[in-house]
């Protein structure tokens, strides 16, 4: 059984939105930017995590650290990897400066004074890891004593555009202070913020205050001309990754029992990324909150205001917490909200409470429009009434795009989109359940080993 969930009281609705919006998504994931592959998910038959993740962290005894960093970082920097750096307080990297990581660097975050990495507009971070040297920002606990928020987290910000008031925002964290250094946002969607490469960042995710987290790694306008590529947030106290606007792409992307949103979009995010993993924990959720796999919203008040969220994702795959002793604030795969336009495809959501929520009018009609589209994705979720479900209105309307859950069905399947069932889903990937050594790659005779189109 489908359901159709009607939520009252969602929006306003404010026709500001000028930029005419691309239509054909099918020419967007022909660009060069994604590997054309057959498989549908993440991986196909060969396992791109070997040698550089980490999932069992718990277990990792690293070394003491011996040198302190903190404060400010005004001019460029390069750090050691014979150190093993304790990042203490709030480390801005700022004046334009540029920090570099060598390959094979250890950062272990202090809890106490909640270490937080800064990168501010017009400064960059060079994380340029290797496969067998990857650059590892832990906590500082030791092995057996570490717990989703131990330290802080990354926050790298930039000089491209969001749909913020004015076109500029401070980032949330309670990282700003006098001279601006959380503020984000500009008109250099091409904006270089540096490298990020064989990145493992392990037990981040503080709370500065109610609703006001630094997440595993936050993104603020960050531009294209920043490189993502192979990146790991583990154990995060709040969501994994997060983009506030900005248009920086992405590659092989993972995330490992976080707490709240594994990959949640805002503010006019428009990124291109492929291959990305998501494992959610059963024992970790957002208590206040709820947790999902996509979260993604364009503005909290302004659902059409310019430009639109709308990342472009092929070859994801997220794999809920099971139905097994599962709080209920483990809730969606994914949760498409607030005017967020998208194109998804060839992606695997599996083992979640709930599958699909199309909420808001405004981004229900995005994918009545075609200026949002999802295809070749498959779909398995426990509760039968919210495998798809549809939901929620504008000020100007009692009633969302779909007007019924058949009509939101009836698009789902023909894209060549699937729901499947729980046998079927344990059918798709290699050893995907497993919590502290899992493998995505697919199963010999999958169904998710062809029908990716781009």
């Amino acid at each position: 059984m489908l359901g159709l969930a009607i939520l009252s009281g969602c929006s306003k609705n404010n026709d500001d939105d000028q930029t005419e919006e691309p239509k054909d998504n099918v020419a967007e994931l022909s660009d060069s930017f994604f590997e054309k592959v057959s498989y549908i998910g993440a991986f196909g038959t060969a396992d791109w995590s070997t040698g550089w993740a980490n999932y069992n962290p718990s277990a990792t005894t690293y070394p003491a650290t011996t040198e302190v960093l903190e404060g400010e970082i005004t001019a460029n920097r390069t750090l050691s990897k014979n150190s093993v750096y304790l990042l203490k307080g709030f480390v801005y990297v700022k004046n334009n400066a540029t920090l570099t990581i060598p390959a094979g660097t250890i950062i272990r975050g202090d809890k106490d004074t909640k270490g937080a990495l800064i990168v501010t507009r017009g400064a960059k971070l060079i994380a340029n890891g290797t496969s067998s040297e990857p650059i590892v920002f832990t906590s500082n606990r030791p092995a057996g004593d570490r717990h989703p928020g131990d330290w802080g987290g990354i926050i790298i910000l930039g000089k491209a555009k969001n749909n913020i008031p004015g076109g500029e925002g401070v980032i949330e964290g309670g990282v700003d202070d006098a001279t601006g250094s959380g503020k984000h946002g500009g008109s250099d969607d091409n904006d270089n913020s540096g490298v990020l490469k064989y990145v493992r960042v392990e037990y981040p995710g503080i709370a500065f205050a109610p609703n006001n987290e630094i997440n595993g790694i936050t993104f603020g306008s960050v531009g294209s001309g920043t490189s993502v590529d192979y990146v790991q947030v583990s154990f995060s106290g709040d969501d994994s990754f997060e983009w506030f606007g900005g248009t920086v792409n992405g590659k092989h992307l993972i995330s490992i029992a976080n707490v709240d949103d594994v990959f949640d979009f805002d503010n006019g995010f428009s990124g291109k990324l492929q291959f990305l993993v998501g494992q959610r924990t059963p024992d970790n959720f957002d208590a206040a909150g709820q947790s999902n796999g996509i979260e993604a919203d364009n503005s909290e008040s302004q659902f059409t205001t310019s430009p639109r969220t709308r990342p472009v994702i092929s070859n994801m795959t997220i794999i809920g917490p099971g139905n097994i002793n599962v709080s209920e604030k483990h809730e969606y795969a994914n949760l498409w909200r607030r005017g967020a336009k998208f194109v998804l495809a060839n992606s695997i959501f599996i083992n979640a409470r709930y599958g699909l929520d199309i909420r808001d009018k405004e981004t229900g009609d995005a994918l009545k429009d075609g200026s949002s589209i999802m295809k070749n994705n498959i779909y398995q979720a426990f509760v039968s009434d919210k495998e798809l479900v549809a939901d929620g209105k504008n000020s100007n309307s009692n009633a969302p795009s779909f007007s019924t859950v058949q009509e939101l069905k009836d698009y789902f399947d023909s894209k060549n989109n699937k729901l499947i069932s729980q046998t079927d889903a344990a059918n798709l990937l290699s050893n995907p359940f497993n919590l502290t050594a899992p493998s995505f790659v697919l199963k010999a005779n999958s169904v998710a080993s062809a029908g990716a189109t781009f």
